[in-house]
């Protein structure tokens, strides 16, 4: 696979030199012939709360009213735990052998490769892409939800709370789907750093907003609703209480899911010190701050609304004052997923774009780039490819969010889909096999007990996923759907 952002004459005469004569040490290139990276545990940290802390936050206060205020705040610690413990693990990944001079692993998929082979890599390769086709999916309907918010509300307002304000979402899911459209041309990671910080800002407005929402209402109800077992069996059916609460799960996954981009966010990494040791405490510090925000979130969240929580909690303090705020609070939301949408698609599209130039490393479509003049600001690098290819995909992403606006039920698939096999197996079992942990010794029936359990989790989540969206099936007509 060819090495992202170098063009393919430059690595080609690096791959050869590599076996000739020593590297000269430079101050511009790394040792593997690539442009100096500059990555810090703040621009990691930025990447991974910008992945993090998206639409997921909004729906917790909805999984925590399926679970109880005894389960829900106990599997959401006990997910991040996970979350940052495999993490570490995958960081450990990175270099092939020893950490600080060991071969660089690009991609997640270009790790399991190195470390498992075989069959892993094309079973990897299928659940890391698929799951990030359906965060894409999924962003582009939490968008549109946002977008929709703030139009009712002013329309709402406008109208002296006479008219209902039924919209179509398609509108604004395709508005969205023409802005990412345009900021997918942006070519890879390391010139993204500005749109995740502007990301991770606008994740802790609406967050924040949520936050202080949930805890106003509260104090105005003046109790905390909720029950410690959550939604109980009458208000739903136990069909029901069973199958939200499986989905509940895909959620809370949902939230916590961003390993698939790790090796990517690493690979921006500068060093020294061992990108390993930057990693692990990037990661540290945005599972802390992640945890925090969505316990406060989906807790006030759930003691504001009890068991009506609604799916996303933004929807659920109406149209009334201080509608204003509300406003800001999706605005950030709308911002933020444009921004979290190209952090998780950049995998995809390397992926994609790297095995094209490979395969017609000679053709000027697939290799070639053009110099575009900006005014004021360096030329932009134009690949023909890259741009068709990359609005194809925005295009169906978007169709496929137009047929399937079920937010909750798609943001619990894509949870579970992805958390098993990227977040807890691929990591425990590259560990392994760079560690040379012994098979049957404590650590390893460890791990393997950790792993088996998370899959557990995972087929519950995706059974609960998958029976709402066929619930949602029974009174859905495609691309008429109105809020």
């Amino acid at each position: 696979m060819l090495e992202n952002g170098v063009s393919r004459t430059y690595q080609e005469a690096f791959a050869a030199s590599k076996h000739q004569i020593q590297l000269p040490d430079s101050d511009f290139f790394d040792d593997d012939g690539r442009p100096k990276r500059t990555g810090t545990v703040w621009t990691s940290s930025a990447h991974i709360i910008t992945a993090v802390i998206g639409s997921g936050v909004l729906s917790l206060a909805w999984a925590i009213a399926q679970l109880g205020w005894v389960a829900g705040p106990a599997i959401m610690i006990l997910f991040s735990a996970v979350t940052y413990y495999t993490s570490i693990l995958l960081a450990a990944c990175y270099r092939t052998g020893d950490q600080v001079n060991g071969k660089r692993n690009y991609t997640y998929t270009q790790a399991v490769r190195s470390y498992l082979g075989g069959m892993n890599v094309k079973f990897c390769a299928l659940v890391q892409y698929a799951n990030l086709f359906g965060v894409a999916i999924g962003y582009t309907i939490a968008a549109s939800i946002s977008m929709m918010a703030v139009k009712r509300s002013n329309c709402y307002h406008n109208s002296g709370g006479k008219d209902p304000c039924k919209m179509n979402s398609n509108v604004y899911m395709i508005s969205f789907g023409i802005a990412e459209i345009i900021l997918s041309q942006i070519p890879d990671f390391n010139e993204l750093w500005w749109l995740s910080i502007v990301a991770a800002v606008m994740s802790f407005t609406y967050s924040i907003i949520g936050l202080g929402l949930g805890i106003a209402k509260v104090i105005g109800n003046g109790v905390i609703k909720g029950s410690l077992t959550g939604v109980s069996i009458g208000v739903v059916s136990e069909s029901q209480k069973i199958w939200r609460t499986f989905q509940a799960l895909g959620n809370i996954a949902f939230a916590y899911s961003y390993s698939m981009i790790l090796i990517e966010i690493q690979d921006t990494i500068k060093s020294p010190p061992e990108e390993s040791k930057t990693m692990s405490k990037a990661t540290l510090v945005s599972v802390l701050v992640t945890s925090i925000f969505y316990l406060l979130c989906g807790g006030f969240g759930y003691a504001a609304f009890g068991d009506e929580s609604p799916g996303n909690l933004l929807t659920g303090f109406g149209f009334y004052n201080p509608y204003w705020l509300l406003d800001i609070a999706n605005v950030a939301i709308v911002v933020h997923l444009v921004g979290a949408y190209q952090v998780y698609c950049q995998p995809l599209f390397q992926f994609i774009e790297n095995n094209a130039s490979q395969k017609f490393p000679d053709n000027d479509f697939m290799t070639k780039e053009f110099e575009v003049p900006i005014p004021g600001s360096k030329p932009f690098k134009l690949n023909l490819f890259r741009c068709v290819w990359r609005t194809i995909f925005v295009v169906c992403c978007t169709v496929m969010a137009m047929l399937l606006p079920f937010f909750n039920d798609i943001v619990g698939l894509i949870g579970a889909i992805g958390f098993w096999p990227l977040t807890v197996y691929f990591p425990v079992e590259m560990y392994i096999a760079q560690a040379k942990i012994p098979k049957w010794s404590t650590k390893w029936i460890c791990l393997q007990m950790l792993s088996a359990a998370c899959c557990i989790i995972t087929i519950l989540a995706a059974v609960g996923s998958i029976a709402g969206v066929l619930d949602d099936l029974k009174v859905y007509k495609p691309f008429t759907t109105t809020y």
